[in-house]
């Protein structure tokens, strides 16, 4: 849109969901504001500190650096990792402190790695015991940020990360440092390799026994083959959509490959943005950056694009870490008038290499602002503002300049303007009924399975489920209910291992439909799942009173979740309980023990499922 056009007007449900959280939040931004102030208002950190720790602070440090951030008090830039060679995504990043160095010193800046942070990858825990460490690994991520920058010399920080846990966990360290300006750096996804439709029928197949190991590891390799993140629009990617949205990125770096020679451009321009940012003309920290409309420019962004039903859970966490107050209301409110632009897998058959040449996020974000959906007016790490988000970087005339998308998409069939969206809502629903409160991703669901009612066959782990699938004992019309799944019982794993064989059961054309108090990430793809159903059954939650046969409803048409059972009837009944055996695996062995107290202590998915309140 040219500078001179005049904004579109905010839709006005956009504009009261956000008035809503701010009059929700007013008590506990404000506090949250104030300490921030407090903090920002102090000398710089060799200043402030005594010699003693000026010296074990800068101990390591070149004698030039020493020099610089000791005598000159030049800018001190902080960088936390979550290198590790382990996860394709981050595995990139063991280049990155020395290229970080060297522009900040070009700059008359210092630099120093403040820690590294744990990062594990759930497609490699997919159905093993360390994936209930998964959803916790998000705030032991946050407390690693917070003892990676207790140190508390740094003018600025650099964040690097990209995956599921990461993103959130770095933001909420970040958050609790909020008077410190902060620029996510990522690294890119890998290069294209087999289709996610192509991955997804050999797994498919494998579930009905048609293929053997062999050939299911060959698919697997192929699909995932190199660094970078997985190619699908999973947590990870919608993570870094996410923080297009808000301007947390230098602007249009989420979707470059690790190996182009752009990204290590952006990488450079992200030591420079955020030393522009320690400026007291610009000082921006991100505590001020991410307020409610900022929140909701992410949310906004990731119903527009379909993305990880994670965040339904981590974007609370992030928020609260801000002293905002969202709930699952709020994105089922927004959901009803966000239009869905893109089709990613598992939304689509494209994944986010096709996305982004068909436009990426940066088409998302100008059909979005230009229809009045977000919040143009929100603090972005880059001066440009939002608008620049809406644009692509390039270093064709030597040095990185941006510029702007053609009016068109790239891809209709990827990418559409929010004249002419796939779907005139985001495709999330809330459900709510006698069995607490759910969310159900539409996105990917025919729309002849938004309605599945059927007698339901309980299990308390998805070992059992399948076990039942292979004997057979599950084709027919059924909601499978998998228990005992939620952050007190177990961490609250994602169960992706249950997609394959559902899916087959839908295929056959079965009615099928999942109700679980875990975690499905969105990857349940077109079968109907009622997901992060709170309260939990191990908590008390309904979920415990549902037995086999019992007829259930699950309706993301009228938005219930509902056994229909005789009223009297599911009152007098009592909460089935998890079996002692089930509950001791649940609690010890390969370091679960050491998450028993965030097993205790853990809030509701809805409530962000947050072990630091």
């Amino acid at each position: 849109m040219p500078a001179s056009t005049p904004a579109p007007a905010l839709h006005p449900v956009i504009e009261a969901v956000t008035r809503r959280i701010a009059e929700r939040s007013a008590a506990t931004r404000s506090a949250y504001l104030a300490r921030l102030d407090r903090l920002a208002g102090r000398a710089p950190g060799a200043a402030r500190m005594g010699c003693a720790n000026v010296a074990h602070a800068f101990a390591a440090l070149p004698a030039n650096d020493k020099f610089r951030v000791v005598a000159e008090k030049a800018p001190h830039i902080g960088i936390v990792t979550a290198y590790n060679d382990m996860l394709s995504a981050h595995q990139p990043y063991e280049g990155y402190p020395e290229l970080i160095r060297e522009q900040a010193r070009a700059q008359g800046a210092t630099v120093q790695v403040a820690g590294g942070v744990p990062a594990m990858c759930d497609g490699v825990t997919q159905g093993l015991p360390g994936m209930e460490l998964s959803l916790f690994s998000r705030d032991t991520i946050a407390m690693g940020t917070a003892v990676a920058l207790t140190h508390d010399v740094f003018d600025a920080v650099l964040l690097l990360g990209v995956c599921d846990k990461i993103v959130p966990g770095l933001l909420i360290g970040a958050l609790h440092f909020g008077h410190l300006p902060c620029v996510f750096v990522p690294a890119g996804p890998m290069s294209s390799g087999l289709s996610n439709n192509d991955k997804a029928k050999v797994r498919e197949q494998a579930a009905q026994g048609l293929v053997g190991r062999e050939e299911l590891l060959k698919a697997e390799s192929a699909a995932y083959h190199g660094p970078g993140t997985c190619t699908f629009y999973g947590t990870a990617n919608s993570n870094q959509m996410l923080l297009e949205a808000m301007g947390l990125h230098v602007p249009g770096a989420a979707f470059v490959h690790p190996h182009a020679g752009l990204r290590e451009v952006l990488t450079r321009e992200a030591v420079n943005t955020v030393l522009g940012l320690t400026q007291r003309a610009r000082y921006t920290p991100i505590g001020r950056v991410v307020d409610e409309r900022c929140i909701v420019n992410a949310m906004v962004a990731l119903l527009a694009t379909g993305g990880s039903t994670n965040h339904l859970i981590h974007w609370v966490a992030v928020a609260r870490a801000a002293g905002i107050l969202i709930d699952w209301n709020d994105f089922a409110d927004l959901s009803a008038v966000v239009p869905l632009l893109a089709r990613v897998y598992p939304n689509g058959s494209a994944d986010v290499n096709q996305f982004q040449a068909a436009g990426g996020p940066g088409y998302v974000l100008r059909e979005l602002l230009d229809s009045g959906r977000l919040h143009g007016d929100v603090n972005t790490v880059s001066p440009r503002g939002l608008r620049a988000y809406t644009e692509l970087p390039t270093t064709e005339t030597g040095t990185l300049t941006w510029r702007r998308l053609p009016p068109d998409s790239g891809d209709s069939s990827v990418l559409r303007p929010a004249a002419r969206p796939f779907s005139e809502s985001g495709g999330l629903k809330l459900l709510q009924g006698n069995l607490g409160r759910a969310v159900i991703k539409t996105s990917a669901v025919p729309e002849d399975r938004h309605v599945v009612e059927a007698p339901a066959r309980v299990f308390s782990t998805q070992e059992a489920l399948q076990v039942a699938f292979k004997a057979g004992e599950l084709n027919r019309d059924v909601v499978v209910v998998v228990r005992f799944q939620g952050p007190h019982a177990n961490g609250m794993p994602e169960l992706h291992k249950l997609t394959p064989p559902l899916a087959v059961l839908q295929g056959q054309g079965h009615k099928v439909a999942l109700v679980t108090d875990g975690r499905m990430s969105g990857a349940s793809g077109k079968v109907p799942a009622a997901i992060h159903v709170s309260p939990e059954a191990l908590a008390g939650g309904p979920l415990a009173k549902v037995r086999d046969g019992d007829l259930i409803r699950v309706d993301a048409l009228a938005g219930t979740l509902q056994a229909l059972v005789p009223e009297a009837e599911w009152a007098a009944r009592e909460n089935a309980t998890l079996d002692a055996t089930q509950a001791e695996v649940n609690a010890y062995d390969l370091g679960r023990e050491l998450f028993g107290g965030m097993r205790r202590n853990v809030t509701s998915a809805e409530q962000g499922a947050v072990t630091w309140l």
